[in-house]
């Protein structure tokens, strides 16, 4: 049994509207640029894919003394190309600091904005917001 091309338009049209969508957000919705912060702590993963690249680093809290681990978003994989990052700029295990933005949201989150990798002193630009540069 064929579906007529009007019913067939009509689910797809359904399907498009209900699915979830990810939709890109814009850099205050989430992220307070008058909350900045810096943390140091050891790399323990890295996810280099669109639309951000993100890691995570265990980092030891200052009040309690227990490890927290934090997540990082950086800009897409072909923007931090440009400004010079390669895949193996940073490494899982080695320590880095990163000074960037809080999320709104108080979670354990932020924009990097610069990271430093300890081992080799070397500083890198990595907001994935418009217009951020490292100072």
């Amino acid at each position: 049994m064929r579906a007529s091309a009007p019913l067939m338009i009509g689910m797809a049209a359904i399907a498009a509207v209900t699915s979830p969508a990810q939709a890109h957000h814009s850099f205050r919705s989430q992220y307070d640029a008058e909350q900045t912060i810096t943390l140091t702590g050891v790399v323990t993963r890295l996810d280099w894919m669109n639309p951000h690249v993100y890691f995570f680093l265990d980092i030891t809290a200052e009040d309690t003394g227990e490890l927290e681990t934090w997540a990082f978003e950086m800009g897409a994989p072909h923007l931090l190309q440009r400004i010079g990052w390669k895949r193996n700029t940073m490494q899982v295990g080695e320590t880095v600091t990163v000074n960037g933005t809080r999320a709104r949201d108080g979670s354990k989150t932020v924009n990097a904005l610069r990271v430093t990798v300890t081992a080799s002193g070397e500083v890198l630009g990595a907001a994935s917001s418009q217009g951020q540069t490292i100072e």
